[in-house]
């Protein structure tokens, strides 16, 4: 599995260091860069993140202040040129500490020990379906139950899953794959009409050109699923 990354410093010459480490590791994806923390949070608002590296001295707001903002657990490892932070790094459950100036070998240790602790997060995430009305997800370190009537699609990200519901404006996101997720749906409500989408059927409003519409958001029914759902609408509604 590839971890998602960001890098927030506002030197631009460390900045842009990281993102280099990043690019040039296979099992990380860099997907955000950031000068400035702020920008960041607003991100993390919208996009799944595995690990977020980022510097402690930096102004309007600290490393160590961003990291006690952010919302649910994210994996952090910090970059800063002051020693004096350790301690207070590692008391915010830190993965790492690298140290300025550090090779791409310090940089790669810290980076495999967050991998390995996602691989091992991942094997060890529960979905339990305990009837046929509702699944627990594990998402954020806390165990979500789902009723299956407020769901309204389920999207695939990687190795990432977001579940779009009707009450909550963010979707609920979980270390998860789409497979194992569609195995616990019941099957006479819920269709994959997409690599990256599952529908609940009872929720669909609208279709218009091969696309289902929830909202402002438009889903593509693949060719791969495309007969499937066809003979679905053609038996419950034409």
């Amino acid at each position: 599995m590839k971890l998602r990354a960001i890098v927030i410093d506002d030197e631009p010459l460390a900045l842009s260091l990281v993102s280099e480490y990043i690019k040039k590791t296979p099992f990380l994806e860099l997907v955000g860069e950031f000068d400035h923390p702020l920008d960041a949070i607003d991100f993390l608002s919208l996009q799944p993140v595995d690990l977020i590296f980022v510097d402690i001295q930096m102004p309007d707001l600290t490393g160590i202040e961003f990291t006690r903002s952010l919302e649910g657990a994210h994996k952090i490892i910090f970059t800063t040129a002051y020693e004096k932070y350790a301690l207070e790094g590692f008391k915010l459950n830190a993965l790492d500490y690298l140290l300025k100036p550090f090779s791409y070998e310090e940089f790669l240790k810290a980076a495999r020990k967050a991998h390995k602790q996602c691989e091992l997060e991942m094997d060890a995430q529960p979905i339990i379906q305990s009837n046929s009305q509702f699944l627990f997800l594990k998402s954020e370190y806390k165990i979500r139950r789902i009723n299956f009537n407020d769901i309204l699609f389920i999207e695939g990200l990687k190795d990432y899953i977001k579940v779009h519901t009707i009450e909550n404006e963010k979707p609920i996101l979980s270390l998860n794959s789409m497979k194992s997720l569609e195995q616990k749906l019941p099957k006479n409500r819920f269709m994959r009409v997409h690599r990256s989408y599952i529908v609940n059927l009872d929720k669909i409003d609208t279709i218009e050109r091969s696309r289902i519409i929830f909202g402002k958001t438009y889903i593509p029914v693949s060719d791969m699923y495309k007969e499937r759902f066809q003979e679905y609408l053609d038996k419950n509604f034409l």
